[in-house]
């Protein structure tokens, strides 16, 4: 004849169990939402080769070069809001250094959505610098896919800066001092 507190330790590893398996439920289930929520409507960070862009001369603030970016029919993915890797040439000088101080709000791209930022070549009151007629760009951290641009104009280039990539092209003004 068994006893009722015999019949007391397999309820209790019972109760562990379901309580295991609740948990371990509960864990999937609030990671799978945290997951969608972390991907909101851009599923992932874009990579250079999943835009296209397009480089401009402007007037504002001394002049400077707007780069636009839009992703590629049918990708969605959004730019983290720092500034672009870029340079003019393969030497440390003529990297673009950030323009802001601060990180900006993604930008998600998809369809017609585009994201600008803005370079400014030459941040130096002299007449000093080297000339280039390319610009190299990449997402920042994909630097290994960058491409070339042509510039629009030959630049004097010396201290370049470069803003956040922005979802509008009035916020991608590199302001110097």
């Amino acid at each position: 004849m068994r006893s009722r507190f015999a019949a007391r330790p397999a309820r209790l590893a019972l109760a562990a169990v379901a309580a295991v398996a609740l948990t371990a439920t509960a864990t999937a289930t609030a990671t799978a939402a945290s997951a969608a929520d972390s991907r909101g409507s851009a599923a992932r960070a874009c990579g250079t080769k999943d835009l296209t862009f397009k480089l401009t001369t402007e007037t504002q603030a001394g002049g400077y070069f707007l780069v636009t970016a839009k992703a590629k029919s049918g990708v969605t993915c959004y730019l983290k809001g720092v500034f672009p890797s870029a340079s003019f040439g393969s030497a440390a000088d003529t990297e673009v250094a950030p323009a802001e101080h601060a990180v900006s709000e993604n930008v998600v791209l998809s369809g017609s959505t585009r994201a600008y930022a803005g370079i400014n070549p030459k941040t130096t009151n002299n007449d000093y610098g080297k000339e280039f007629d390319r610009l190299h760009l990449s997402v920042a951290g994909d630097e290994a896919n960058s491409i070339s641009l042509d510039l629009p104009e030959t630049a004097l280039v010396d201290r370049p800066v470069a803003t956040n990539w922005h979802a509008d092209p009035a916020d991608a003004v590199p302001f110097s001092g």
